[in-house]
C-alpha cells in the first residue's frame, strides 16, 4: 500500500496554478491527497491530476474563530487519513495544517515558504505576521523555502532554527519549458490575438500578468506607463490578471487609468497566459514581495526579457544585461527609466531576448524540481 501524502494550500487556485502536473507525477509514488476550499479550481486538480480532495474553508486574512473551526476540520481530516506526509505552501494553510498535523500525529510536517508577507507590513501587523511564521515552524517538522531570498530572510529575522534548503535551484514547481514556448502559436493566431485587443504591428507592447494589487506594485506601473506613452504612443501596457478589490486595493487614480488611459489593455484571469506573452515584447513585473514568481520564468520562456524589481525571486531568476533589467522596488523613476531603455535601445533588447529562454531551460526545467521533491519525500 503506498503511504498517504497530504498537500494544503489556502485556497484551492495555488494548488490549480502552483502545482500543477506535480501532484499526479507524485501521486505514482504516494497516494496524494489535496486540501483547500471548494471551489472550481480544487475541481480541477482532482480531475486533471486524478487525485483525491478534500474542501476545508481556510480564511486568507486573520480571523479567530474561522481558523479555529478550520484548524477542528484539518486536524479530523488528518486524524482520519492518517498521512505520512503533510505538506502545505501558502502562509494560512501552513499555521493551520502544521498545527494540526502535530495533534494528528503526522509523522512528517512539511512547510515550503513560496514568499513571506511579514517583509512589505509595519507596525504591530509585521510583529503578529512574524509571531506566526515562527508558530508554523515550532510544529514543522521540515521547512523548504523557495529561493535564497526568501531562505536569507528567514534567517536573519530569526523565524526557525531548523535547517533551511533550497530545493534544486528554487521555485516550487519549476516551469514546462515545451508547454511554455512560442512554437506553439502560429503568425496567424498571434495576429488575430493582436487584432481582437486592436494591437498595431508598429505597437511595442508590455505585459504584466498577475492579481492586479497594490503589492504586485501595479500602481508604479500605471504611473510609469502613462508616463511612457507621452514619448512613446505606440506602447501598450497589457494587464493579465484579476482585479482584487478587498485585501490589497488599488489606488483610485490607477483604476481611473486602466478604465480610460487608450494604451492600457485589462483582460482578467486568463486561464492560459501563454497567447498574451506570445504577443508581448517585455514583461514588467514590479511586485514589493515575491517568494520565486512563476510569471518571470514563463515569461523567459516564452522568449521575452523582463523588468522586474529587486526582491526575492526575482533577482535569483533575472540577470541584468543578460536575461532582464531589476529596478527598485516601489521606484516609479525607476521603473519608467527602463521600460523607455526597453523601447528605445533595439540592440539591447534583442541581446535579452536571446537568452531569455535558454536560461530558464537550463536552470529551472520542472522534472529537475519534481525529482528534486520527490528525493526529499523518500530520504524521510
Amino acid at each position: 500500500m503506498k503511504k498517504k501524502i497530504i498537500r494544503t494550500s489556502t485556497i484551492a487556485l495555488s494548488l490549480d496554478v502552483l502545482l500543477k502536473g506535480q501532484l499526479s507525477f507524485l501521486n505514482k509514488t504516494y497516494d496524494v491527497i489535496a486540501i483547500s476550499g471548494e471551489d472550481e479550481h480544487l475541481t480541477t486538480v482532482r480531475q486533471r491530476e486524478n487525485i483525491r480532495t478534500v474542501s476545508v474553508s481556510i480564511q486568507r486574512q486573520i480571523s479567530p474563530l474561522k481558523d479555529i473551526v478550520s484548524l477542528y476540520h484539518l486536524y479530523r481530516v488528518f486524524k482520519k487519513e492518517k498521512p505520512y506526509i503533510v505538506h502545505s505552501i501558502t502562509p494560512k494553510a501552513g499555521l493551520l495544517s502544521m498545527i494540526a498535523a502535530y495533534f494528528a500525529g503526522v509523522p512528517h510536517r512539511i512547510h515550503t515558504f513560496t514568499g513571506l508577507i511579514f517583509p512589505s507590513r509595519t507596525g504591530i501587523m509585521r510583529h503578529v505576521l512574524i509571531m506566526m511564521d515562527r508558530v508554523l515552524c515550532a510544529f514543522a517538522t521540515q521547512v523548504y523555502p523557495e529561493g535564497l531570498g526568501v531562505k536569507n530572510d528567514l534567517i536573519q529575522n530569526k523565524i526557525t532554527n531548523k535547517p533551511l534548503r533550497v530545493l534544486a535551484n528554487g521555485n516550487v514547481n519549476g516551469i514546462d519549458t515545451a508547454y511554455f514556448s512560442k512554437a506553439h502559436f502560429s503568425f496567424a493566431q498571434k495576429n488575430a490575438l493582436k487584432e481582437s485587443l486592436q494591437l498595431g504591428d508598429a505597437d511595442f507592447v508590455f505585459v504584466f500578468v498577475g492579481r492586479l494589487v497594490s503589492d504586485k506594485g501595479i500602481n508604479e506601473a500605471v504611473r510609469a506607463f502613462t508616463k511612457l506613452r507621452i514619448t512613446y504612443p505606440h506602447a501598450k501596457l497589457l494587464l493579465v490578471g484579476p482585479l482584487e478589490s478587498e485585501l490589497d486595493p488599488l489606488n483610485a487614480s490607477t483604476l481611473e487609468a486602466i478604465t480610460h488611459c487608450s494604451g492600457i489593455l485589462s483582460v482578467g484571469y486568463q486561464s492560459d497566459v501563454r497567447p498574451y506573452l506570445a504577443i508581448s515584447d517585455c514583461l514588467v513585473f514590479p511586485s514589493y514581495r515575491e517568494g520565486f514568481p512563476n510569471v518571470v520564468m514563463q515569461a523567459g520562456a516564452m522568449e521575452l526579457p523582463s523588468i522586474v524589481s529587486d526582491i526575492n525571486g526575482c533577482n535569483e531568476i533575472i540577470v541584468p544585461g543578460a536575461n532582464g533589467i531589476i529596478v527598485p522596488a516601489k521606484s516609479e523613476q525607476a521603473l519608467l527609466e527602463a521600460m523607455e531603455l526597453m523601447v528605445s535601445d533595439e540592440a539591447l533588447r534583442e541581446q535579452l531576448t536571446a537568452k531569455a529562454r535558454l536560461m530558464i531551460v537550463e536552470r529551472y526545467e520542472q522534472r529537475v524540481v519534481w525529482e528534486a521533491l520527490l528525493e526529499e519525500y523518500e530520504g524521510m
